[in-house]
């Protein structure tokens, strides 16, 4: 029996156990620039753990996926946050898990609008990037230094991750 997971809208209330959404929506918090520019100000928290750790920012870019989708794997971060902020107009999948005794509970499968990002909080289990369309292209903020900053686990049965509603 395959275990199904359907997709939800990612908001701020249903993702806040495991991060926030970073995205332009509501009033910005300033207008600067003349008049010309939102700021949306501090969107996320950054935490980054350890010597010699710095945030830091790279480009990635992923392989699109399609719906349904087979979730074998989520990972997490213990020393650090890790943020995901799409450079394109195009939704993703975010698929995290709470934390159940040291190992991912049941997952819960998110799919962004246009214009959203996400920052995981440090050692929230996540799957991998999963864009749905190309580019896969995101800058992705998260913890540069020493130590072991990545926690693999990979389920026993796999889940189907299938568009909701």
């Amino acid at each position: 029996m395959t275990r199904r997971i359907a997709t939800e809208p990612l908001t701020r209330a249903a993702f806040a156990p495991f991060g926030e959404v970073i995205d332009a929506s509501g009033t910005p918090s300033m207008i600067i620039n003349e008049g010309k520019c939102g700021r949306y100000h501090d969107q996320a928290v950054l935490d980054m753990r350890g010597e010699n750790a710095r945030a830091g920012i790279s480009v990635f870019l992923s392989e699109k996926r399609t719906l349904p989708y087979r979730l074998e794997l989520v990972e997490r971060h213990p020393l650090g946050s890790q943020a995901f902020l799409p450079m394109t107009q195009a939704p993703f999948l975010v698929i995290v898990c709470p934390d159940d005794n040291g190992t991912p509970g049941r997952p819960r499968a998110f799919v962004t609008e246009p214009g959203q990002g996400i920052n995981l909080r440090r050692n929230t289990w996540h799957g991998v990037l999963t864009p749905l369309s190309d580019p896969g292209l995101f800058s992705v903020v998260d913890r540069i230094g020493d130590g072991n900053n990545l926690e693999e686990f990979r389920f026993n049965e796999s889940y189907e991750v299938v568009p909701g509603h």
